[in-house]
């Protein structure tokens, strides 16, 4: 090796702009392969109308589908879209998706195929077979096209119904907080929360239940949703001669505000709201700045009575919601192994998708 070639290797100028050429080339191949998706699936789709128009205008008879698996797989061996069972699939895709598209504008049209055309063609058939309905299919295709759910996430959102849990938690936020600030907030609480994955037995007090969520954070941070930023377990806070504890503090980046969770292993009681209203108002004068939107509180319970709740966050003065979590159902294999590790999350392979 040169000189000249040793002092361009440590330029910065030259490191700079290599890691520039890089950068660029890894989005000309995400471009790329888009554009080969999206070719794909718009040829799917037309595809998808020919054949729901010749099996009902013509009389090619039941044998139809596998004639033309055959015929096309003949002249193009290589390609697996070409199955009789996949050319099934391309049909009832195209069926399941005109019934929200054959009552839209054309721009609303447009919108709502450019939309499915984003998903690889997995996600695509994850959608409409596990699905019940129009609107809970683009609930799911919107968040995967929003936040670049893996196959193995959105199989796992949409079987642990989040589209049923996503919201629905009892909350003060309209009373609390300004617009928009308080749909944002409802929209980031489920209700029931699912912790399938703690492994925990029937009998578990708050410091396990607390100390399983940690040490499956990448889990935990999942099911929370996009957005949450894990800041610390027990946060202590100091008022007047006393120390208090936080059990869970997360910062959300994109409301820009702390998030105080408690958790408790049995039914909701009033007087939790009263505590964790003490501790949003100890948080707000000691940590938030004023840069940061108010503090909201989440209290997880075993159970609860949705009036006692409603009850008790009547007169509460800051941003609480209540919720529930389970302790059911175990997380299939592919998923466990779509999940980040714990040194992935600490190399902040990840960021704000968290």
């Amino acid at each position: 090796m040169t000189v000249s070639s040793l002092s361009v290797q440590h330029s910065s100028d030259y490191k700079n702009w290599l890691g520039d050429l890089k950068n660029k080339f890894r989005q000309t191949q995400i471009k790329a392969h888009l554009a080969v998706n999206t070719a794909l699936l718009e040829y799917y789709w037309q595809l998808g109308s020919d054949i729901v128009a010749r099996q009902k205008y013509t009389a090619w008879g039941g044998g139809f589908l596998e004639q033309l698996s055959r015929d096309l797989s003949s002249e193009f061996p290589d390609v697996k879209g070409f199955s009789y069972r996949n050319l099934r699939s391309i049909r009832q895709w195209y069926l399941f998706w005109q019934q929200l598209v054959a009552n839209l504008s054309e721009a609303d049209r447009q919108q709502a195929i450019h939309k499915l055309f984003q998903l690889p063609w997995g996600h695509n058939l994850a959608v409409i077979s596990k699905c019940r309905n129009i609107a809970e299919a683009l609930f799911y295709v919107t968040n995967t096209v929003q936040y670049n759910w893996s196959r193995a996430v959105l199989t796992h959102q949409i079987e642990s119904q989040l589209y049923e849990r996503d919201g629905k938690s009892i909350n003060n936020f309209s009373q609390t907080l300004p617009q928009p600030q308080s749909d944002l907030a409802k929209e980031i609480i489920k209700d029931p929360y699912k912790f399938d994955f703690l492994g925990l037995g029937s009998n578990f007090n708050e410091k396990q239940l607390e100390q399983a969520l940690i040490d499956n954070i990448s889990k935990f941070l999942l099911e929370l949703g996009n957005g949450f930023a894990f800041v610390g377990k027990q946060k202590l806070l100091q008022v007047g001669e006393r120390d208090f504890y936080l059990d869970l503090l997360f910062y959300h980046t994109k409301l820009h505000c702390y998030i105080v969770i408690e958790l408790k292993t049995g039914e909701f009681q009033p007087e939790y709201a009263g505590k964790l209203n003490f501790y949003i108002n100890a948080l707000d004068a000691q940590i938030k700045t004023s840069d940061d939107k108010p503090t909201i509180g989440i209290l997880l319970c075993k159970t609860k009575d949705s009036l006692v709740v409603e009850y008790s966050l009547r007169d509460i003065n800051k941003p609480i919601g209540v919720a529930e979590y389970q302790l059911t159902h175990e997380l299939s294999e592919e998923f466990r192994k779509s999940l980040p590790s714990v040194e992935e999350l600490q190399a902040g392979l990840f960021g704000e998708c968290l």
